[in-house]
């Protein structure tokens, strides 16, 4: 019979990683649950004519995106309503994001901010930004005197 050895570094390191996924699981999804600040996720993308941008927003009405453009910087902002009565705690798990949420973009140059298209279906928003029209070099033609 063979004898193994004991490790105690071993057993506290398994412990503390027990304990930091259950202070994950438990405090972390919860904050943002009950109304802390959240960021949906965004897929951005290029084609010839525009930037795109494809947002996760399932359960947010339009009334409440609010998408701004300032020097570039494209600022997304709005709040998912809770579905749950606030004072509720019969709840076991909590996963899904309630609350404010922003995200923040700084665009390429050459962008054309003036011209950007955004719609809302099925709980996916997708905003083009238009580029612009590369500017041809203008010729100036040099005459003597």
């Amino acid at each position: 019979m063979s004898s193994i050895r004991w490790d105690p570094l071993k057993d506290i390191l398994n412990i503390q990683e027990r304990m930091n996924r259950l202070f994950n699981d438990t405090v972390n999804n919860t904050d943002g649950a009950r109304g802390g600040q959240w960021q949906p996720p965004v897929d951005v993308y290029e084609t010839e004519s525009s930037i795109v941008l494809v947002i996760e927003l399932p359960g947010v009405p339009e009334e409440l995106i609010d998408v701004q453009v300032s020097d570039n910087t494209l600022i997304l902002k709005g709040e998912k309503p809770s579905p749950m009565d606030k004072n509720s705690d019969s709840y076991y798990r909590l996963e899904r994001y309630f609350g404010k949420f922003s995200r923040t973009f700084t665009l390429p140059t050459g962008m054309d901010t003036e011209n950007i298209t955004a719609s809302l279906k099925d709980g996916i928003l997708t905003l083009s930004v238009a580029k612009r029209e590369p500017t041809k070099p203008t010729i100036v033609k040099v005459t003597k005197g």
